[in-house]
Parts: C-alpha cells; sequence; structure tokens
C-alpha cells in the first residue's frame, strides 16, 4: 500500500490516521462515488465495508465494463449534500467471487445496503451467475480539500447548435390581483 494507506502500519503516523479516516468518512457517507478507470468515468453505489468499497456490477446492476481486468483504478469522493468533489483516492481492484470466503459477508452487506433490490431473496443468487463483486481497497490520497486541481470540474462544454444565441425577451413581472368578490352591493 502507498503513502500510509495500508490500515496494518503503525498507529504511530498521524497524518497517515488522518487520511485513513478522512477517506473512509467520506466514503461512507456519500451514496455515489466515481470509479474512473481506461479513460472513463462512472458513477456507481457502493457500500464502505472493512475499509473499503465494494461494489457490484454487471447484469441488471450498474455496468462497469471490463472492471475485472483493471488492476488500480482512482475513486473520485464527492460530497454528498453538494456533490462536490473532496478527495481521489488510487484504489486496488480485487474481485470477491462465489468461491471466496468473504463472499457471503460482502454480499450480506451489499444486499442491505441496496436500495429499491428487486427480488431482494434471490439478489445474491443473481449476482453470482450474473455480477462481478469487487472491492476496491484505497492506497494513496491523490488530492483532498485545499490540494485539488485547478482545472478539476472545468471542461469547456461541447459545441452545440442547441443554445440560446440572442438575450431572452423582455417581459414584466406577474401582479397578484386581489380576488373579485361576487355579491359585493354599493349603498
Amino acid at each position: 500500500m502507498l503513502s500510509g494507506m495500508d490500515p496494518s502500519e503503525p498507529a504511530g503516523d498521524f497524518d497517515a490516521l488522518f487520511r485513513r479516516a478522512f477517506v473512509a468518512e467520506v466514503a461512507k457517507k456519500s451514496g455515489l462515488l466515481w470509479i474512473v478507470y481506461a479513460d472513463a468515468w462512472h458513477p456507481v453505489w457502493h457500500v464502505w465495508h472493512e475499509d473499503a468499497v465494494c461494489v457490484v456490477a454487471g447484469g441488471d446492476e450498474q455496468p462497469l465494463p471490463g472492471i475485472r481486468d483493471e488492476r488500480e483504478v482512482v475513486l473520485d469522493l464527492r460530497a454528498k449534500s453538494t456533490r462536490a468533489q473532496v478527495a481521489r483516492v488510487s484504489a486496488s481492484v480485487e474481485e470477491i467471487s462465489p468461491d471466496h470466503p468473504e463472499w457471503e459477508e460482502v454480499t450480506a452487506v451489499l444486499a442491505a445496503d441496496r436500495l429499491n433490490l428487486f427480488e431482494a431473496d434471490e439478489a445474491v443468487a443473481r449476482w453470482a451467475r450474473e455480477c462481478v463483486v469487487v472491492r476496491l481497497r484505497p492506497m494513496e490520497l491523490l488530492s483532498s480539500p485545499g490540494h485539488l486541481d485547478d482545472r478539476a470540474q472545468r471542461e469547456q462544454p461541447l459545441e452545440s447548435p442547441a443554445r440560446t444565441v440572442r438575450s431572452r425577451p423582455f417581459a414584466l413581472h406577474r401582479q397578484r390581483r386581489a380576488p373579485r368578490l361576487s355579491g359585493s352591493s354599493e349603498a
């Protein structure tokens, strides 16, 4: 593991403890993160379990094409409330197959946390047949608040004919009128 993200390292290094705790807290609280590999960004729901991000992909779940072939990916962690980028972390990829000793534990946590799970009783069996379960273990904190790249999330939009060329038309603000009361009589 790189740069003090290894949970088995000595607890004497405060910076390493802080980095691990920071990544864990952001990953636990965010309902969505982005996995970046092969020059593509993939938004995924996930579960933070045992110091790692666990994800189900393929089948009727979220698409992560070729994730089995990746050795390392980048996790883009975002704030839950503002969706602003909070940190970027490199992570190792480990496939959790049905014959893996931790399959039952990891899939139980994933099934419990999955919103709107279709046929919840059969989900784990369906995942074993159709999907891949991966554990993404953080290795190195690439960027954090105060150290984010100035160009982060500032890409120029693509040119498109679907845009407003002129300014918006002039319009007066709407005024509410008092309702007319029926049966009013003059004295």
